[in-house]
């Protein structure tokens, strides 16, 4: 199967995927994208029959869209993801909560339910899309998946919304919807035993708030976030919704986030080192670090951890700080930088931060280069 994806943000990160909702593809999920990357690799996919991804002959199954996440988990040698998924995602995430635990390092289930309707209702869909097309129910998937406020204030956005439905296929959204109507997890939901977020919109039509309070008791020790929000809360409301992804998985302190921010950019034995030698005289020297460098200002979505890398490189070979400079080196190739761009950054501050600070930095960068093997 040729899923099509997208993966962003730095190698050491651990990955957050997204599984899309019926009906859209992976571009549901860009506006959530920029808040995430301080933290993750965001991977993004389009489920089969949607998107760029195989379109195949249907009926699908619930079962054989969780396998294609799999399949795409061991192309990309992840072994394991935080998984959200929203409406038919959330089905093809309750499948791998219960089937398949062992690759997921927690679980998020928006917008969804164990059972989606009845099989009569899928396979009036299915006749309606088979005789009149996509247009015969676009305007009413708009009306479900955003709110009346959302519509008049982001109209640009609801129109791509409209444009990403409509080039669905008729082939691959009646398998999906078959795919859908077929599922039933009511009796095997509280097999998961993963950490599990429920996530839903106080106006959602689809889904609705006392079905998520359901899923919730059945699965042990679920969490539940109600959104003001229709079918898409992570279209509608892309910096709460992140906020709520980020809590979920690392905390809400700001302290929490920025050790995690830490480890990804400068590696856990330079942060367990760090960690274990803290004392009475410098504690609070290492929290100031991990709340405003790491927790304040690595984590802004302005920039991505690249180029706060090459940054960072940047403004300290003029402060001449080796030790800091050395460490920085270290932790830009854990954000992607090449080489070559930390060859590129010193050669700009010859120029402009003077010939001796650059002489510095060029000898200081090829003992970081022996001492890793680069």
């Amino acid at each position: 199967m040729r899923t099509n994806y997208k993966i962003q943000g730095t190698p050491n990160s651990p990955v957050l995927m997204f599984s899309n909702s019926l009906g859209a593809d992976l571009k549901m999920w860009d506006e959530l994208v920029p808040y995430l990357l301080p933290y993750f690799r965001v991977l993004q996919y389009d489920t089969r029959g949607h998107g760029q991804s195989k379109l195949t002959e249907g009926p699908y199954t619930i079962a054989m869209l969780g396998q294609d996440v799999i399949e795409l988990l061991d192309m990309l040698h992840i072994d394991k993801v935080y998984f959200c998924g929203l409406s038919m995602g959330g089905l093809i995430g309750q499948y791998l909560g219960i089937n398949h635990p062992e690759r997921l390092h927690k679980l998020i289930i928006s917008n969804t339910d164990s059972k989606i309707g009845t099989i009569d209702r899928w396979k009036e869909r299915i006749k309606i899309i088979s005789e009149q097309g996509m247009n015969a129910i676009v305007d009413s998937t708009m009306e479900k998946w955003f709110t009346e406020r959302y519509h008049k204030t982001n109209p640009s956005r609801v129109a791509e919304m409209k444009e990403i439905f409509l080039a669905n296929s008729k082939v691959g959204y009646s398998a999906c919807c078959a795919a859908i109507g077929a599922a039933d997890f009511r009796s095997d939901i509280k097999k998961i035993s993963l950490e599990t977020l429920i996530i839903t919109g106080d106006e959602d039509a689809v889904t609705n708030v006392t079905q998520a309070e359901v899923i919730q008791k059945e699965i042990a020790g679920a969490k539940l976030k109600v959104f003001h929000a229709r079918h898409l809360p992570s279209t509608e409301l892309p910096e709460s919704y992140s906020d709520v992804l980020i809590d979920f998985i690392i905390g809400n302190k700001t302290y929490d986030r920025g050790m995690h921010v830490r480890r990804t950019v400068l590696g856990n034995p330079h942060v367990d080192k760090s960690t274990l030698n803290k004392n009475e005289f410098n504690s609070d020297f290492q929290e100031f670090i991990s709340n405003y460098a790491w927790g304040e200002i690595w984590t802004r979505p302005g920039l991505n951890k690249h180029n706060r890398s090459l940054i960072t490189l940047a403004m300290l070979i003029p402060l001449n700080r080796k030790a800091e400079f050395k460490m920085h080196i270290k932790a830009a190739f854990n954000n992607g930088v090449t080489k070559d761009e930390i060859k590129e950054v010193i050669m700009q501050s010859g120029i402009y931060c003077g010939l001796p600070a650059a002489n510095e930095a060029i000898h200081t960068a090829e003992e970081v280069f022996n001492e890793i093997g680069i």
